[in-house]
C-alpha cells in the first residue's frame, strides 16, 4: 500500500532555546509511539509563543522524535500552503484557531479529522472556577463560549472523521458522527501497570486493616477541586477514619493548603509533596503505596489521571461529574459522591473503610479497565481509525 502524509495541528507548547526547540515529554513520547504506527511520514505544525512548559520539557530531536516539526507564529492564520501536499488533516475541535481548517483542507484536497475534549457545561464550569475573573467578566466569558460553541458544532458538522476523548465529548461527537471513535487519553504504557505481587501486597496491607492510604496528583487549583482536599481531610478525622492524604502536586493553592495542614495540627494525616516524574517516580510510588484516589474535579473533563491512578491499582472516589460517572459505571472501579459537597465525600469514604475486601476488588477492576485502554491500545486504535479515513474513496 502506499505511504499516507499525515499533518497534526497541535495546541501543545513549544519553546525555543540556544540548543534548538524543547517540547512537553509526555507529548513527545505520545508523539513517537504514534507516529510508529501510522503508515508513511506524520508532521506537525506548531505555534510559537510558548515561554515555558509547566510538566517537563524535552529536546526535539528529528531524528528520534518520528514527526517533522514545523512552525507558525502565535497568532498567525493557517493557509493552504500549510496543508497543501497532505492526505490527511488531522486537528483539535477544542482549538478556535482551526475552525477555517475543514474548509482549507478540502481546498487542497486532504480529507480532515478531528478530536475534541471538552463539552460546554466543561468549559463553562472552569470559566465560572476562574477566580482570576470577577463576576461580571466570567458571565462575559461564558456568553463568548456559547457563541463560540456554534461555530465549533459547524466545525463538527464538515468533519470526515471524529475522535472524542472522554464520555462527555463522545457524546456530543457522537450526533455530528455516528462512527465517532471513544477513547480514554492516559499515558499508561505496559511497562507501567501494577505487578501481581503489587496488587497483592495492597490487598494484604487493605485485609489487615491499615490506615487507608489516600492520594490526589495534580494541579493545585480551584477548577481542579484541590481546596477541598483539607476540609476532606477534617472531616475523615472527625469521624475516626484511619488514614495518611498525600498530596502530589504544586499551584495557586499550595500555600494555602501549606498553611491549613499546619493550622488544623494535620501533619499526621496530610502531606502535600512536590510533583513527581511520571513515569520513573510517580507510578512506582503509587503502585507499591497507595489505596485510593480521590478526584475532587467538579469539571467534567476527560482527566488521563483517572486511566492512570488506575492502572496503578489505585480504585477512585471522586465527585460525580460527568465523567468519572460513566467512567465508574463502565469500570466499577470505584464510588461516586455528589459533586463539591465535602461531607458527603467524607461519608463514602468512612463507609468503605468499613468494607476492605471491597476496596481490593475494586482497585483489581480499575488495574484491569485501565489495562484494556492502555496509551498502544488506543494510540493503535486511533491511527488505525485515521488510516481507515484516509484511504476511504470519499470525502
Amino acid at each position: 500500500m502506499p505511504e499516507l502524509r499525515m499533518l497534526m495541528l497541535t495546541p501543545a507548547p513549544v519553546v525555543e532555546t540556544s540548543q534548538g526547540y524543547e517540547l512537553d515529554s509526555k507529548f513527545l513520547e505520545g508523539m513517537k509511539l504514534q507516529s510508529s504506527m501510522w503508515p508513511g511520514s506524520f508532521d506537525c505544525l506548531m505555534r510559537e509563543g510558548a515561554t515555558e512548559i509547566p510538566f517537563g520539557a524535552r529536546p526535539y530531536q528529528p531524528e528520534t522524535a518520528g514527526f517533522q516539526l514545523h512552525l507558525i507564529s502565535e497568532h498567525e492564520e493557517v493557509r493552504p500552503e500549510h496543508l497543501s501536499g497532505y492526505d490527511l488533516i488531522f486537528c483539535s475541535a477544542d482549538d478556535k484557531r482551526n475552525f477555517s481548517v475543514p474548509d482549507l483542507a478540502r481546498s487542497v484536497g486532504a480529507k480532515v479529522a478531528t478530536t475534541l475534549e471538552y463539552n460546554l457545561n466543561t468549559r463553562l464550569r472552569i470559566a465560572f472556577l476562574d477566580q482570576d475573573r470577577n463576576a461580571i467578566r466570567r458571565i462575559y466569558t461564558a456568553a463568548k463560549l456559547v457563541l463560540q460553541e456554534f461555530r465549533r458544532r459547524k466545525f463538527l458538522g464538515k468533519m470526515d472523521a471524529i475522535q472524542a476523548n472522554g464520555y462527555p465529548a463522545f457524546e456530543v461527537c457522537k450526533k455530528f458522527d455516528p462512527n465517532t471513535l471513544l477513547f480514554l487519553d492516559n499515558r499508561m504504557t505496559a511497562d507501567l501497570y501494577a505487578t501481581p505481587e503489587e496488587m497483592q501486597h495492597r490487598r494484604n496491607r487493605l485485609l489487615a486493616g491499615d490506615p487507608l492510604q489516600l492520594v490526589y496528583t495534580g494541579r493545585l487549583e480551584k477548577m481542579k477541586g484541590a481546596h477541598d482536599l483539607v476540609p476532606l481531610a477534617l472531616e475523615l478525622r472527625s469521624l475516626g477514619v484511619p488514614f495518611m492524604l498525600k498530596i502530589f502536586g504544586t499551584g495557586s493553592l499550595e500555600g494555602q493548603i501549606d498553611n491549613d495542614i499546619a493550622q488544623n495540627n494535620l501533619s499526621e494525616n496530610v502531606q502535600r509533596l512536590e510533583p513527581l516524574d511520571f513515569s520513573s517516580e510517580l507510578v512506582p510510588y503509587l503502585r507499591s503505596n497507595c489505596d485510593i484516589y480521590v478526584c475532587c474535579h467538579r469539571q467534567s473533563d476527560p482527566s488521563c489521571t483517572y486511566i492512570e491512578n488506575m492502572g496503578c491499582g489505585l480504585s477512585v472516589v471522586g465527585y460525580g461529574n460527568e465523567m468519572w460517572s460513566d467512567l465508574q459505571k463502565d469500570s466499577r472501579a470505584g464510588w461516586v459522591s455528589p459533586i463539591g459537597q465535602v461531607k458527603k465525600l467524607a461519608a463514602v469514604i468512612a463507609q468503605i473503610e468499613k468494607s476492605r475486601s471491597d476496596i481490593a476488588h475494586r482497585c483489581e477492576l480499575a488495574a484491569a479497565f485501565s489495562k484494556q485502554n492502555s496509551f498502544e491500545a488506543l494510540s493503535r486504535a486511533r491511527m488505525q481509525h485515521l488510516e481507515d479515513l484516509a484511504r476511504s474513496d470519499t470525502n
